[in-house]
Parts: C-alpha cells; structure tokens; sequence
C-alpha cells in the first residue's frame, strides 16, 4: 500500500438544485495551498466532473479566496456552477483560512474579479447565492444551420434562425448558442465529434473548444437547454450557469429590453438532474450591463484526499 505523505480536504455538492442526486456535481479542495497546477489537473480528472475548484488565500487581502477552476482536461478562467457551488460552500463553513466568510464574497479568478451574494433563510443558512459574470459581452462569428446542424445530430430545419443565428458569445467562458425548434428537437440533439472537430479547426481564431449550448422557449421568460462539451471530457452538462449567463446576455442585443430582465433556464431534465438557473439580466442605456446567475447548492460529501 503507497504510503501517503498529506491529505487534502474536499466537499462535493449539487449545485442549481434544492434536491440532492439533482443538479450539477462539484466538487471543491477548500484548501490548495500545497497544490501544483499538475496536482490540481490530476484531481479534477479523478473526480471526473465538469468542473473542480481549488481555493487558495486571496493576492489582495481584501478579497475572499483565489478560485482555481479546472475541468477534467484543462483549466478555464470562469463558470457558473463552480462559483454558486463554492459561494455555498464557503459561506455555509463561515470560515476561511482563519478568516470569517462575509456574505459578500469576491473570488479572484483568471477571468477577473467575481462578486458574489449569499442569502440566508430564518434559520441561518445558505439558501442561494448569486454571483455576477465577470466579462462584457463579446460576439464572435455566427454559424450556418447547414454547419452547425450535423455537429448536434440534427436536421438543418431543427435550428431555428428567426431571432438569431448560431453564434459564439462570452461572458467570461464562450459558447456556440444555438436555439432549436422545438423540446423535441432538443431530446434528439447529441455532439458529433467529427463535424465538430471540423467547425473548431475552421473557426480555431474563436479560442473556443465549442462547447455548445441549446435551447427552446416553453414560456415567456423561460427556457430548457443542453450543453456539449466534448472537447473538455465532458459528454453533456446538466447545468451551466455560464453559457445561460452568454445566451441572457446575448438575447439583450436582440430586441429593446427592460432595464433588468428575469430568466429561468432549466437544464439537466434529459439527463435526469434537473437543475433550475435563474438570471437576471440588466441593461444600461438600451445597451448590455451585466448578468447574475443565482442557484440553490445541497452538500453531498465531505472528505480528505490522501496524496
């Protein structure tokens, strides 16, 4: 038996649900002091979730933790899940690094600063958090249904165009946002990796491993979606809190807006891990201001890593 040198403490919780088995998994190392970037890739290709955190005492004292984001291939500068799941974590141990967690939190990230919300229920405990994307709203290229339909499986007459055409955006993560037809289209969507291998090297000046995100209205302010990340070991996402942050943001260029909008992207129900983001998108001006994404979190697991 290898002899173990340190341990190394970890929570796991479903995130953007109130209901464990449901939601989004992460994992979170609440302490990566002693961690190398080749230790950090290592452990989060051992849990094998779509995205791991790894806390370390901030650069600037006045700021929380430096979060560490990584999937089980690379490291990614933001995401959603990751940070409404750490926010919960942390908040709901209340301490850090012998420091106490306010309920204002500020993670520093590879893509910026990311402020964050924690709201209590009566008895004291995390009941959401929220946090606001970092980056302005960046468009990229837009897509072809001709392209974009053989990477999902799909008929070309499955891609609706009538808002918007498939299109790269970024909020501090990009995506390719591809609304579709119909939930029934939607059911039927799955990566196929060699036409996307293709429309990455075409479109390799987008710095996008063309992680996919759809989706359809079933209401007003309400959307189902799925996201395809299979360049990033990840086979489909049952929440994605970034991507609905792009799409929310992107949607304000398409007609005038209210100053701040209330959206509800439902995801996961495909996979059997229904998961509920909820954003509110506010503009300044006619123009894009920023985007929050809130969510519930539920601890699963608490352990030590032996390594």
């Amino acid at each position: 038996m290898p002899s173990t040198s340190r341990t190394v403490p970890f929570v796991t919780v479903d995130v953007f649900t109130d209901t464990r088995f449901a939601g989004n998994p992460l994992a979170v190392i609440t302490d990566a002091r002693d961690l190398s970037d080749t230790d950090m890739q290592r452990i989060a290709a051992e849990f094998g979730y779509s995205e791991t955190t790894f806390i370390r005492p901030p650069q600037d004292p006045e700021n929380t933790a430096e979060v560490r984001i990584f999937t089980p291939v690379t490291e990614v500068p933001f995401a959603g899940h990751p940070n409404v799941g750490t926010a919960f974590v942390l908040a709901s141990q209340g301490q850090l690094f012998g420091k106490p967690v306010e309920d204002h939190i500020r993670f520093e990230e590879k893509a910026g600063l990311v402020e964050v919300s924690v709201l209590r229920g009566p008895d004291g405990k995390v009941s959401e958090t929220t946090i606001r994307a970092p980056g302005p709203l960046a468009i990229g290229a837009t897509l072809s249904p001709e392209i974009i339909a053989p990477c999902l499986g799909l008929a070309t007459k499955d891609i609706e165009t009538r808002r918007h055409k498939p299109v790269f955006a970024s909020v501090g993560l990009k995506f390719i946002l591809v609304e579709v037809a119909d939930l029934e289209a939607l059911a039927r969507a799955a990566s196929r990796l060699d036409p996307l291998t293709a429309l990455r090297q075409a479109h390799a000046d987008e710095d996008c491993d063309c992680a996919t995100f759809l989706y359809t209205w079933v209401g007003a302010d309400h959307l189902r979606a799925r996201m395809f990340a299979p360049f990033d070991n990840v086979a489909e996402d049952p929440a994605t809190g970034s991507a609905s942050a792009a799409l929310g943001a992107f949607l304000t260029t398409l007609r005038p807006a209210p100053e701040t909008r209330h959206l509800l992207v439902e995801q996961g129900v495909e996979m059997g891990r229904r998961s509920l983001i909820r954003l509110a998108v506010a503009t300044r001006n006619g123009l894009f201001d920023y985007v929050e994404i809130s969510g519930s979190s539920v601890l699963m697991t608490r352990g030590e890593l032996l390594l």
